[in-house]
C-alpha cells in the first residue's frame, strides 16, 4: 500500500454538522486524523455542543441527535485545542475544500480564533476521485478499497475511509496522481480561490466574484465601480471568512490610493 511522502504532517479530518451551509451551520462532531513524516499518526475526536437544535433530517443522516450532545462542549470551548491539533499542518479530507475547511474556518472565526488555510496544502481525495471515477465516498471506498463502508457519517469512520481512498488511489493511478502532498495540492485544485466558501476566486491570479451579477468580474473593479456593494456583503449573511476577504482588498485598494 503507498504510503504519502510526508516533509511536514497533513491532518485529515471530517466534520458532521447541523446542515450543509459552512456560513450558518455548526459543527456536532469532528474528527481528525494526523499523519507524520515518520509514518505514525495521532487521532483527535470529539463531539460538540451546536448550542441549537439539530433539524430531524440531518440526525437521519449522521444519526447525532440533541441527546447526544446536550453535555458536550461548544466548540469555543474547545478551538483552541482544534486549532493547536492541526497547527503546522497540511489537510486533507473528502469534499473538504469546498465543506469541511469552510465549515472548520467559520467556527474558528467565531471563537475568536484568527486562521489562515492558504498558507496550507490542502488535499481533496474527493477531488482525485472525481476526476479518475465519478462517485460517493461509499462507492469510492467499495471502487478502491473492495470494502463495504460501514459506519457511514461517523466522522472518524469517515475520515478513517478518505485516508485509505487516498492511499489506494495512489497505487492505482501511480503514473498519473503523484504521492506527495505538493502535488495533491494542485491535483485537487488547492488554489483557485481567495475565500472558503469559494465566493471569489483566482483567475490569471486576480480575485474575481464567483456568483451573483458579477460572476467573473475582478473584485477590486466592482468596488471602484460600486462602491456601496461592498457594504450590501458586509451587512448581508455571507461567511465571516468571505467577509475579511473582501475587507483585505478594499483595504489595499484604499492603501495604493
Amino acid at each position: 500500500m503507498a504510503q504519502l511522502q510526508l516533509e511536514k504532517p497533513i491532518a485529515f479530518f471530517d466534520l458532521e454538522t447541523t446542515g450543509v451551509d459552512p456560513a450558518k451551520d455548526r459543527i456536532i462532531e469532528i474528527a481528525i486524523v494526523k499523519l507524520n513524516p515518520d509514518g505514525s499518526r495521532e487521532t483527535y475526536v470529539n463531539r460538540i455542543n451546536p448550542e441549537r437544535a439539530i433539524p430531524a433530517e440531518t440526525t437521519a443522516i449522521h444519526g447525532i441527535s440533541d441527546e447526544d450532545v446536550k453535555d458536550a462542549p461548544t466548540f469555543k470551548q474547545v478551538a483552541h485545542e482544534i486549532f493547536n491539533f492541526i497547527k503546522n499542518c497540511d489537510l486533507g479530507g473528502y469534499n473538504s475544500n469546498k465543506f469541511d475547511i469552510p465549515c472548520l474556518a467559520e467556527e474558528l472565526l467565531r471563537a475568536g480564533v484568527n486562521v489562515d488555510f492558504k498558507k496550507r496544502k490542502l488535499v481533496d481525495v474527493q477531488q482525485v476521485f472525481y476526476k479518475m471515477e465519478p462517485r460517493t465516498l461509499s462507492a469510492a471506498y467499495n471502487f478502491y478499497c473492495q470494502k463495504e463502508h460501514k459506519n457511514a457519517h461517523a466522522a472518524l469512520a469517515d475520515v478513517e475511509a478518505t485516508i485509505e481512498i487516498l492511499e489506494a488511489q495512489l497505487d492505482k493511478y501511480d503514473q498519473t496522481v503523484h504521492n506527495n502532498v505538493d502535488e495533491l495540492h494542485k491535483f485537487t485544485g488547492g488554489d483557485d480561490f481567495v475565500d472558503y466558501a469559494r465566493r471569489i476566486i483566482l483567475k490569471n491570479g486576480i480575485p474575481v466574484f464567483n456568483f451573483g451579477k458579477h460572476k467573473g468580474t475582478a473584485v477590486t473593479e466592482v468596488f471602484r465601480k460600486e462602491p456601496q456593494y461592498y457594504d450590501w456583503m458586509m451587512q448581508s449573511d455571507f461567511a465571516l471568512n468571505t467577509k475579511q476577504c473582501i475587507s483585505e482588498i478594499l483595504n489595499t485598494m484604499l492603501l495604493k490610493k
